[in-house]
């Protein structure tokens, strides 16, 4: 929700002078729910306290007393996150009260620097949710549920913000890295046309981005990538999407012969192995029921050799049982 207001500023003491403005906060931009994005957020309208500053500098310098943050940019096709809307600033002098029309108090300004927000910017587009199945939101972790026929259920955890230097607790960081640990499997999800962060952030590739997901959980805690993987590659409804994943298999096949796409410190030590590597598309379905088979066939998979690992294992205890009779 974008912030539109009027604020008046008055000198402490007998008040002997105000001045009215008009401030509202940036728009968010669109989220281009189309291929996940998310638009960038609104700028924000703040008052800053500033030596050698009066109310009619103010009013002689800005006659319109308007002030509007700058927008949130659009997500784009290059960009899936946009940027931020610049913050709108005004100077105004130190000693001042800020308040509403409705004669509300945001705050006072005593010494320089003091500053207050007047107008908060609006949230950018959300993002849509990358894996249909889950039913969840990609802002935080949160738990959803595969159900089938036979009304088997699994749980999936998404965690959408495992981002580059997530080991190094960047972004949620350390906080989605935890739940990754109490998974039995993994399951990657990657644009098959690759994706671009922000307009700061390179560009990566399909291939690219699962090595480098690879690395983060090679860098917090190696052991997880003995973890049983698979990978959905999504958006298979988007132009050259086919080639893209012929691309993308042949690179997988061979990943050190790749190597050198990547930045050479977060190259794996040990490139994963996917048990299923699964197209999709989460607009329109496409490949949606065969996930989910792979899953199950997957964790059932792993389920039958966790029942004979422990048959063997009684059946050893018997065996040492008998010989120690004998």
């Amino acid at each position: 929700m974008v912030h539109i207001t009027r604020i008046c500023l008055r000198k402490y003491g007998n008040f002997v002078d105000n001045l009215r403005l008009y401030v509202r906060g940036g728009s968010g931009g669109m989220g281009l729910p189309r291929l996940g994005g998310q638009g960038g957020k609104g700028g924000d309208v703040w008052v800053v306290a500033t030596k050698n500053m009066t109310l009619k500098r103010i009013k002689d310098k800005f006659p319109q007393k308007r002030f509007v943050a700058d927008a949130g940019a659009n997500s784009g096709v290059r960009a899936l996150k946009g940027e931020r809307g610049a913050d709108k600033e005004i100077l105004a002098p130190v000693g001042i009260t800020v308040t509403t029309d409705e004669s509300r108090t945001l705050g006072d300004l005593n010494v320089e620097g003091d500053r207050v927000m007047v107008a908060k910017g609006g949230s950018g587009g959300s993002l849509y949710s990358a894996f249909q199945p889950s039913k969840v939101t990609t802002l935080k972790p949160e738990i959803g549920k595969l159900i089938y026929d036979d009304y088997k259920q699994i749980s999936v955890a998404d965690l959408p913000g495992l981002i580059e230097g997530a080991h190094m607790n960047k972004g949620m960081g350390h906080k989605f890295l935890k739940h990754v640990e109490r998974t039995k499997q993994l399951l990657f999800v990657v644009d098959v046309c690759g994706f671009q962060l922000a307009s700061k952030t390179p560009f990566r590739s399909a291939f690219e981005a699962v090595q480098l997901l690879t690395k983060e959980l090679e860098l917090y805690k190696e052991e997880l990538l003995s973890k049983p993987a698979l990978l959905v590659v999504n958006k298979m409804d988007l132009p050259d999407a086919e080639d893209k994943l012929a691309e993308l298999k042949e690179q997988l096949q061979n990943p050190e012969e790749f190597s050198d796409l990547l930045p050479e410190d977060m190259i794996p030590q040990n490139y994963l192995t996917f048990r299923h590597v699964v197209p999709v598309s989460a607009i329109t379905g496409f490949g949606i029921s065969h996930l989910k088979s792979c899953v199950r066939q997957s964790l059932d998979e792993d389920a039958a050799l966790e029942v004979k690992a422990t048959h063997r294992e009684k059946l050893q205890a018997l065996r040492k049982q008998s010989q120690g009779r004998a």
